[in-house]
């Protein structure tokens, strides 16, 4: 089906489906058999993509043409209950997206890895949702809320305060996610220290001990990380600093190296320039739809140590498929908010929304985590 801007009778739109993770998001909405809207500027390229998700012929869905407007998705949205967007980068198309979600009435979701869009999101967005009783999850990602379940299995332990955060998975980042890496190197990063912001220095690099492994890897503030967004104002945390990557070090080298490039060269040109030149390295290192992960090879891991003045905890979260996890988490956090209302409305991460012990069970279930590794000293 092919429309533009009609009212939906789904109760979920999917929105970017021509992208990776879009497309996994519709395959776990189909596992739990909520009806969706597969919806994106390109009906054929959507088609095309969702032809693909294994089962999609026992799904009820639709797929949906629409224009990135405010009008035409407000449009859209109308009648559905949850919006799952994963159109970025999101700092450039995602106000559009909430303004329109908003308008109709819906939940807002993202998959975001851009902390000055979270940031934004909350200062532009988060008091009207929550004024309407609805839910702004910007960040619903492996990335972000495998992490943060960790986190907060640590800070189940009291009087701990201090979060020092590592994310890292083994493959190779999609074309949209190649998008947001280059997108932030044009924000400031920001590090949690005693509930207030600091900057990290754009250069900034670590040589991190990886959890289960003898080799060393190379990790990035990766723009900050939604982290210490999400824990600022915890009366439980003061302190959270967050790194993340992929294991392969020649892909975090390439990543290094382009930093060094875009502050040598390409931080000096006129702003729209520089996002044209950010653009095109993005899709030279990464123009294609990457292979379906296999669990095998598609490792992930998220590592949490937590402090305090006189305690100590580390969890250890090993998993795989991460785009898997995204997917299944947003199809979760979907098929959880047509059913009931979030824990906390208005601008709130997935573990402050449905519970991390809640999520974690959902990851567990679909075999996508193990049980963490929890080692407390106190």
């Amino acid at each position: 089906m092919s429309t533009e801007g009609t009212a939906t009778t789904k109760p979920v739109v999917v929105y970017g489906v021509s992208g990776y993770t879009g497309r996994l998001i519709c395959e776990y909405l189909r596992e739990y058999n909520v009806p969706f809207i597969a919806a994106g500027r390109d009906h054929d390229r959507v088609a095309e993509v969702v032809s693909r998700i294994p089962g999609i012929e026992t799904a009820d869905h639709e797929i949906v043409e629409v224009e990135h407007t405010v009008e035409a998705l407000t449009e859209l949205f109308s009648g559905a209950q949850v919006v799952c967007n994963t159109v970025g980068p999101f700092i450039k198309f995602g106000d559009v997206v909430a303004e329109a979600a908003l308008n109709a009435g819906a939940h807002y979701l993202d998959t975001t890895g851009e902390q000055d869009w979270m940031l934004a999101a909350k200062e532009r967005w988060g008091a009207a949702f929550a004024g309407k009783g609805l839910l702004l999850s910007p960040g619903v990602a492996q990335m972000y809320t495998t992490g943060e379940i960790a986190a907060n299995i640590c800070l189940e332990t009291p009087g701990l305060d201090t979060l020092d955060i590592l994310v890292l998975w083994k493959g190779f980042p999609t074309y949209a996610s190649m998008q947001t890496i280059f997108t932030i190197l044009k924000a400031d990063w920001f590090y949690l220290e005693e509930n207030q912001y600091r900057k990290w220095p754009s250069d900034q690099v670590f040589e991190v001990s990886i959890p289960g492994q003898h080799e060393t890897g190379i990790a990035l503030p990766w723009g900050g990380t939604a982290h210490p967004v999400w824990f600022k104002d915890d009366p439980r945390v003061a302190t959270v600093k967050a790194a993340g990557g992929v294991f392969d070090r020649s892909v975090m080298q390439t990543v290094i190296a382009t930093t060094t490039m875009f502050t040598e060269q390409i931080k000096p040109l006129p702003p729209e320039e520089q996002e044209a030149a950010l653009a095109q390295v993005a899709g030279s290192v990464q123009a294609n739809m990457p292979p379906r992960e296999n669990p095998r090879i598609n490792t992930s891991l998220d590592s949490v140590y937590a402090s305090g003045p006189l305690g100590r905890a580390h969890c250890v979260i090993h998993g795989n498929s991460n785009y898997k996890q995204t997917g299944l988490l947003q199809a979760y956090a979907a098929y959880s908010l047509i059913q009931q209302a979030p824990r906390r409305a208005g601008f709130a991460s997935a573990c402050q929304a449905f519970g991390h012990r809640e999520l974690l069970g959902v990851l567990r279930s679909f075999g996508l985590v193990l049980e963490p590794v929890l080692t407390v000293n106190r």
